[in-house]
Parts: C-alpha cells; structure tokens; sequence
C-alpha cells in the first residue's frame, strides 16, 4: 500500500458521486449524495498523491442494524489490497463501536462475496433473502391515497 492512506472520513458529494460510477456503481444525483451522505455512521477514504480513490461507509441506526455500502475504488487502483484494507477499517470500527449482537449486513456483488467472506459475512439464503426496491413517483399525483411505486434494481 505504498503511497496509499485509508483515513476516517466521508468523501464529499462530488467525490462520493465520481467513485461510485468509476467502481460500476449505479449512479447518484447531487439530492441523494447530499442528502445521504451526512448520515454515514462510519466512513474510510483511499487517498492517493492528495486524491480521493476509494471510499466504503456504514449506514444505521447506531445500536440494533448496520449496513456496509458504497465499496468502491477507482479500477485503477486495484490488485493493491485496498478492497482489504477498506474493510479492515470499517469492521475494526463496527467491532470496537457498535453494541455487541448488532447485526451487519451488506450486498455482494459478483466476486466480492469471497472478499466480504474474509471478514465474517456468510450468504444468509436460506434463511433470509435479500430484496431491494427503487422509488419512482407516480405520473399523475391527483389520485387520493396513492404511495410511491417501486421497481426492481439491478444494482443500489
């Protein structure tokens, strides 16, 4: 990792959205990164020769359910031990800060489920599986009592 730092921190809003595309995220809007990002519970910067190249973050609630998001690190940038080092930090800090039997919870795309299993996380299938929903406004906002729909995802 030489010439590399992981810090605590959140990435700023146009950091944030540029590191989520360059890593095949889906993109985010300047609403949804400034709205979001205040609410990290934890979050770890890869900076390199002064730039921002990596981020992973912690949402929750601060005591019962935590949810690991936005792993991402410029392509560039890896085969370095970042991915590593990215999550070493945040379950360092969820098992020094967060209340013992928390649950933490995460999605693994592809591949990265063999990086993710480094650190505890096992598939929850059977058991459990794991679901997501886009909002989407209705066209016509006239009908009484109508709720937002969703739709499938194909990537948060």
């Amino acid at each position: 990792m030489d010439g590399y730092s992981v810090q605590p921190g959140t990435p700023g809003v146009e950091d944030y959205q540029r590191l989520r595309v360059a890593a095949g995220l889906s993109p985010k809007t300047l609403e949804q990164a400034t709205a979001g990002l205040p609410n990290t519970w934890y979050g770890v910067t890869v900076v390199h020769a002064g730039s921002i190249v990596g981020m992973g973050r912690i949402i929750g609630d601060g005591g019962t359910a935590f949810q690991i998001v936005d792993i991402a690190l410029e392509p560039a940038h890896h085969r370095r031990g970042l991915g590593k080092a990215i999550m070493a930090a945040l379950v360092e800090h969820l098992n020094t800060h967060a209340p013992e039997g928390a649950y933490v919870s995460l999605i693994a795309d592809g591949d990265a489920r063999h990086l993710y299993a480094k650190y505890g996380f096992e598939p929850v299938m059977p058991a459990s599986i794991g679901m997501a929903a886009r909002v989407t406004r209705p066209a016509c906002h006239s009908k009484k009592g109508a709720s937002p729909k969703t739709d499938s995802l194909n990537s948060l």
